[in-house]
Order: C-alpha cells, then structure tokens, then sequence
C-alpha cells in the first residue's frame, strides 16, 4: 500500500469538529454539476464560472482565495487518479471521527469513485458517511445496494435533475432567501443536520461569495445583512 494517504478535515464554523472532511478540486471534479459550476485556476487560483451559473460554487470560492486549501484538493483528487485501488487508499487513511462529510468540495467524478466510497462505508459500519451530489446517475446505477450508513442527498442544479423525482430521492435545493424556502415547504438546514438524518428534502441558503452584480450576489448580501448568513469562510 502507498504511504502516501489522502488529507481529511476537520469541522469549520458550519460544522461540528466531530465530523470529519475529505474534498477534491471543485468543478473538475464535478461532471454533471451546471447552475453552480465554477473552477480555480489549480495553479494562479484565478475563478471562472461554467456559462449559465445560477450561483458561484462556494467551494471554489475557497480554492480561490486559500492556495493551501486548493492544494490539499489537488493532492486528494492527483493521488486518487494514480491508484488502481481507491477503496483502499481511502480506507487507510480515513480519521478517527465517526461522522464523514465526503465532499465539501468536488463530487463522485466517476462510476469506480463512487463505489469506492460505497466499498469503504461498507467496511466501517460503525461510522456516517454523507455527502451532496449532482453524480445522480452513478447513484442510480446501485439504487439498492447503497449501504445503510452512507447517506446520500441530491442536489437540485445539475444535469440529471430528473431522475430525483423520477427516483423519490432524497434533495436538497439552494434557495436564496428564507422566504423561498418557505414557499416551497422545505426546512433549511445549517449544520448538516438534515443530510446526516436522510430522511427528508430540505433547502441551503445560499452562501458563499458571489460574481459582482448579480442575483445571487445581491441574495447573498441580503442573507449576511437580514437572514443570520455569513460563514462564507
């Protein structure tokens, strides 16, 4: 096996430091993300939005801004690509945290990643695996199999939107204000609260900066100024 093991997190201001987080590089990770795709330049951290963006990805956001945060997802995403057994490597160097946030950054960028993970929860039974994803059909492709510890929440704004509800999964949808949440009969979740007990739909106010002049920068200064918002760190 490598000595070289992947980097994991820790919790930050919106999440307990009981859980811990892996990433990979947002957007190049992402295949079927669209209303917030968004890259960082891996070496200058220069942003770019994908054409039609609803939002910026928060998380790239972050690559942007902390060059060693952009680093650590290049390091995870690099290191993953260079192995033939990815379960394995993930499963070595797993923290001792019982709760695991699998992408605050990045997605399932691929059938065999996504296994892997499906592999990896199934041999710590002990411990919660969660993660948001837009990677609807790689989900699709195992409905059935998902082991009973690795909660998976889809998320509104990608390329396969209809297979949420062709499928009844469970989602989560990025609205702008509390008020849109409300009109559509969803809770918002703050602290993963809702993905951790996966057992209904609920909204994300959105978070996070935003390009100059838009809508969604516009919600966002609404949401740090009149809703309670602002960990956009």
């Amino acid at each position: 096996m490598t000595t070289t093991l992947l980097k994991f997190g820790k919790g930050n201001a919106k999440l307990n430091t009981a859980i811990a987080t892996f990433s990979l590089p947002s957007g190049y990770t992402c295949p079927f993300a669209s209303a917030c795709k968004s890259f960082a330049d891996k070496l200058t951290g220069t942003i770019k939005d994908a054409g039609g963006n609803l939002f910026r990805c928060f998380s790239a956001s972050q690559e942007c801004v902390y060059p060693q945060v952009r680093a650590q997802r290049w390091h995870n995403f690099n290191l993953l690509q260079s192995v033939s057994d990815m379960a394995q490597l993930i499963n070595a160097s797993l923290l001792k945290q019982d709760y695991i946030r699998v992408h605050v950054a990045g997605d399932f960028f691929s059938q065999d990643y996504f296994d892997a993970w499906m592999k990896v929860a199934t041999l710590n039974p002990s411990k919660t695996f969660y993660a948001y994803t837009k990677s609807i059909p790689y989900w699709v492709a195992r409905l059935g199999t998902i082991p009973a510890n690795f909660k998976l929440t889809a998320s509104f704004g990608g390329l396969h939107d209809e297979l949420i509800e062709k499928h009844n999964l469970i989602s989560a949808k990025v609205v702008f204000s509390t008020q849109a949440a409300k009109d559509l009969g969803l809770e918002i979740d703050t602290d993963d609260s809702h993905a951790i007990l996966n057992t209904k739909s609920f909204a994300l106010l959105i978070h996070g900066t935003q390009p100059k002049g838009s809508e969604a920068s516009k919600a966002w200064q609404n949401v740090k100024k009149n809703e309670g918002g602002g960990y956009s760190k």
